[in-house]
């Protein structure tokens, strides 16, 4: 069994090919059981969320005779790690063979999840956002922060990225790491007011009050929902669902565990039947994505365990390739 650090993961991946790979994977489909959730209670400090993601290949909607692979995801969020220094996300990607269970590759989960999070974010974007799109704002600068801006750029001509953070210091730090790369970024103080001016809003956050407002948004805007993984956090408000076209990753998902889409739905303020598409069916050409220049957009992310399934692999076959060429 191969052991995949950060490092390895990192040599692995490319974001313009991990897009194409959700692409197909979507597209392929896969067996992803609605995954577990658990909370862990702490004597002091805010309780952790023990996460498990399952998934395995679906032989019948990809109709091929190959083994397959079966993967599971263990991650921990743990929203108190900040004040010791640490990422709230922690975790570890199991990869099996598909056939006889064996063990394949122990993959580094924080860095897998930060890949595969960003990238399906840009797979949306690259049906939702206008094909013009340049000005990108990320709200947070946690760890995901730089991998969305490298994602959505892989996807859209991005020439400025403002990022904002309730500590301006980690803004500015995540900005510093872009623009070490290469990348036009700058910290940004007036969060109403960027969001007035982007036309891409990346916001991973686990706020449980809405920080992205929908009076704010400019037309042709796309909005990118990433950070909310429970019915009780919601990063936008009511007039950002009420204003916008809503995409989801996958229905289940987002119905059950995202309060971007779950208060909504319970208060009326969006209907059922108003999600207009997932990623899934955006791949199959099932739906359609935007529809003129001038709408907004908006997607709403919880994570598939499918995501992680299909980078895993990823990961393994590019590791099992270096092996082999040693």
């Amino acid at each position: 069994m191969l052991t995949i650090s950060a490092a390895e993961v990192d040599q692995a991946l490319t974001f313009p090919g991990l897009v194409e790979t959700l692409r197909a994977a979507f597209r392929d489909g896969a067996v992803q059981p609605v995954r577990h959730h658990h909370t862990v209670e702490r004597p002091d400090g805010a309780a952790s969320t023990l996460l498990l993601m399952p998934a395995w290949t679906d032989f019948n909607a990809a109709g091929t005779s190959a083994r397959g692979h079966i993967g599971v995801k263990i991650v921990t969020v743990s929203p108190d790690n900040n004040t010791v220094g640490k990422p709230a996300v922690m975790g570890l990607y199991l990869l099996l063979d598909g056939a006889t269970g064996e063990p394949e590759a122990m993959i580094d989960g924080q860095r897998l999840t930060q890949w595969r999070t960003a990238c399906a974010s840009a797979l949306a974007a690259s049906y939702l956002a206008r094909e013009d799109a340049e000005r990108l704002l990320v709200v947070g600068a946690g760890a995901l922060s730089p991998f969305l801006a490298r994602a959505h750029s892989a996807v859209r001509p991005i020439t400025a990225i403002r990022i904002w953070n309730r500590t301006p210091a980690n803004a500015e730090k995540a900005a510093a790491e872009l623009r070490a790369e290469g990348f036009a970024a700058t910290a940004a103080s007036d969060l109403d007011a960027e969001i007035g001016q982007a036309d891409i809003v990346s916001s991973a956050t686990i706020t449980t009050t809405p920080l992205i407002k929908g009076a704010l948004l400019k037309p042709g805007t796309h909005v990118d929902l990433v950070g909310g993984f429970t019915p009780v956090m919601r990063e936008s408000d009511d007039d950002a669902i009420a204003r916008a076209r809503v995409y989801v990753d996958t229905r289940a998902g987002a119905a059950k565990e995202a309060g971007d889409i779950v208060q909504p739905l319970a208060s009326g303020v969006l209907k059922p039947q108003a999600i207009v598409a997932d990623l899934h069916e955006l791949a199959r050409g099932q739906k359609k994505g935007r529809q003129s220049p001038s709408e907004i957009t908006l997607f709403k992310s919880v994570g598939a365990a499918l995501e992680d399934l299909a980078a895993g692999i990823a990961v393994y076959k590019a590791q099992g390739s270096r092996e082999v060429g040693k």
